[in-house]
């Protein structure tokens, strides 16, 4: 056995105990979070001790273009794939006996590419060390199951269920509508069992066979590899089932929109103290300051957590989609909730990421947001005890617009690191062009004939 086994973890062992390791994948997160890298014979894989894939996968757009530049990249020099091993796990919708590995990106001299996602979290959470606090979050994923979908131009339906009927809205944890793909469900927990994922529970949302996720806290990289490995796992588990996963912000016309939330709260690395907590169980300054960050520079950071046109779907009054930078004690109508808990437990919900966002980079952002609250020292406005869904919007409502305020955003940049918010912006400026040459069915519906 190659020593690398020995590195992985006890759930990987467990599933190939007694079985003959087949196939590994060797995989990295690009910008939009797709699952890029190789796969090889396990036997490959032993004799192997580098991989490479080329750099220009961090310049892919998801329509499968290229952002350009007049630099080394358009060069596409290799980067060097060096794998986490703790990240090894099963992949057990596969016909053979395969594990899944995350690979972080490094240049010939072994420096991380500044461009992956990953080492992007990773940047934040080095910042965070230095000053002796270790962040902990806890995401919930929203998704929904859809009828098979192999017409663009058809519209996204409802999957059916088992008694025969289309899932139904507006059956916000109802247990009826998750038993309506009660097998699938199975799947995701048979398989989350395997790959050694923890899942927190199950409900059903408010959106026609819209679900919720939640994970147990924990730390930030290990979350969004959790997340990138979930949103794969989901799809693969409702394609057995002759129905598609979506993770889209807004798949379907009049309902809600699916996101992610990220509670956040920061850990004193020497005694491990939650730091938003005194030790008589009051909130602390630096808890208002990280608020304070967030609030104000959440604007900027929306291209990351809203990375797409059709994010900006989701970001619509009425429906339980904040589209406010208030904060308060358990409001759901605030973008920035604070749950009910007890002093140890004490967070900060951001309600705004969407479900759309890479993982890595989402939970960057924000936790970027608040490392710059709690440096600038710096108090939100009064809570809001109100409904905040009645006040004006504070964030960019397009693409464009969230683009242009990113771009300008330096002290973001300096957090998430000047050469990949470039490209960044480089990816979705095309990204965004492309679509702005569609002309949409709404388009000829209303002006065809009647301007």
């Amino acid at each position: 056995m190659a020593e690398w086994r020995d590195q992985i973890p006890q759930t990987a062992r467990d599933y190939l105990s007694g079985r003959r390791l087949d196939e590994v994948e060797c995989i990295i997160a690009d910008m939009a979070g797709v699952a890029r890298g190789k796969a090889m014979p396990a036997f490959k894989f032993d004799g192997d001790t580098k991989y490479y894939l080329p750099t220009s996968i961090f310049l892919q757009t998801i329509t499968g273009g290229w952002a350009e530049f007049r630099d080394g990249a358009d060069l596409e020099p290799d980067m060097i794939m060096r794998p986490d091993f703790s990240t090894a796990t099963a992949a057990p919708w596969t016909a053979d006996w395969t594990l899944q590995i995350i690979h972080d990106a490094e240049d010939a001299n072994g420096t991380p590419i500044p461009t992956a996602p990953r080492n992007v979290l990773k940047h934040v959470l080095e910042l965070y060390r230095a000053e002796g606090w270790q962040p902990v979050i806890a995401p919930e994923l929203e998704f929904f199951f859809v009828a098979r979908n192999t017409d663009p131009n058809m519209p996204i339906i409802p999957p059916m269920g088992r008694t025969g009927r289309r899932a139904a809205a507006r059956q916000a944890y109802s247990m009826s509508a998750v038993d309506e793909y009660g097998k699938v469900i199975d799947d995701i927990y048979d398989f989350a069992e395997a790959m050694g994922l923890e899942i927190d529970g199950i409900l059903q949302e408010g959106g026609a066979g819209q679900v919720e996720i939640n994970l147990a806290h924990g730390k930030p990289i290990e979350l969004a590899d959790q997340v990138f490995y979930f949103k794969r796992m989901i799809r693969e588990a409702a394609l057995r089932h002759d129905m598609f996963a979506t993770f889209m912000a807004k798949p379907i016309e009049g309902e809600p929109g699916s996101a992610m939330h990220i509670h956040h709260s920061v850990i004193d690395i020497k005694t491990g103290q939650n730091l938003f907590s005194t030790e008589t169980g009051d909130s602390t300054e630096m808890f208002m300051h990280f608020i304070g960050g967030l609030q104000r520079h959440l604007p900027s950071a929306v291209a990351l957590i809203a990375p797409y046109v059709n994010s900006y779907r989701r970001y619509v009054p009425d429906f339980a989609a904040p589209i406010n930078l208030e904060w308060g004690y358990d409001n759901r109508t605030t973008g920035l909730r604070i749950p009910i808990s007890s002093p140890a437990s004490r967070r900060v919900e951001n309600r705004l990421a969407g479900m759309d966002c890479n993982p890595y980079l989402g939970i960057a952002a924000s936790l970027a947001c608040g490392y710059l609250g709690l440096k600038e020292k710096q108090h939100p406005r009064e809570q809001c005890t109100t409904n905040a869904y009645m006040d004006a919007n504070e964030l960019p409502m397009t693409l464009g617009a969230a683009l242009d305020m990113f771009g300008q955003a330096e002290k973001l940049h300096s957090i998430l690191g000047p050469e990949f918010c470039r490209i960044y912006s480089a990816v979705k400026r095309d990204e965004y062009n492309e679509f702005l040459q569609v002309i949409s069915p709404w388009e000829r519906e209303h002006l065809l004939l009647n301007v």
